[in-house]
């Protein structure tokens, strides 16, 4: 057997050696694609039990009128609206984070869910979303007879 050496762990003798995947961390950085924010990612966290996957996202600013949830088969999107500055007003922006307008965010969900369980809140900008497994997705014991 060959030992091959790890090309992450040997030294670059220049930051830009590829300088294509130094563009893709530095617009990922930034917060996304450059040019949309269609794929704006918010901090998201998925975990799941025996009996569901459990969804938390921040999306401040975010009523529940504003967002729209689909599942097909295992992929999750969730598109909310934040709504844009009022017409009319002036601002002199010192720092602009905040997106404004559509953002979608796709996950591919672990196990597939049961549709007509799905539950999904949002309190103090955090949605919260639960989804119980599908009867093939659960985990069960094999019981093992004698003999």
């Amino acid at each position: 057997m060959a030992l091959v050496r790890n090309a992450r762990n040997v030294p670059t003798r220049w930051p830009l050696d590829d300088p294509f995947t130094t563009l893709d961390r530095l617009f990922q950085d930034l917060g996304g694609s450059v040019g949309s924010r269609e794929d704006m990612v918010y901090p998201m966290d998925l975990y799941e039990t025996n009996e569901e996957l459990t969804i938390e996202l921040a999306i401040p600013g975010v009523e529940s009128e504003d967002l729209d949830i689909s599942i097909e088969g295992r992929q999750l999107t969730i598109r909310a609206t934040i709504k844009p500055v009022p017409e009319g007003e002036q601002r002199r922006y010192w720092m602009q984070g905040i997106p404004r307008g559509p953002v979608t965010r796709t996950i591919r969900l672990p196990a597939n869910v049961d549709v007509e369980n799905v539950k999904a809140n949002v309190h103090n900008g955090m949605l919260t979303m639960r989804l119980a497994k599908a009867a093939e997705a659960k985990v069960r014991k094999v019981e093992i007879e004698q003999g």
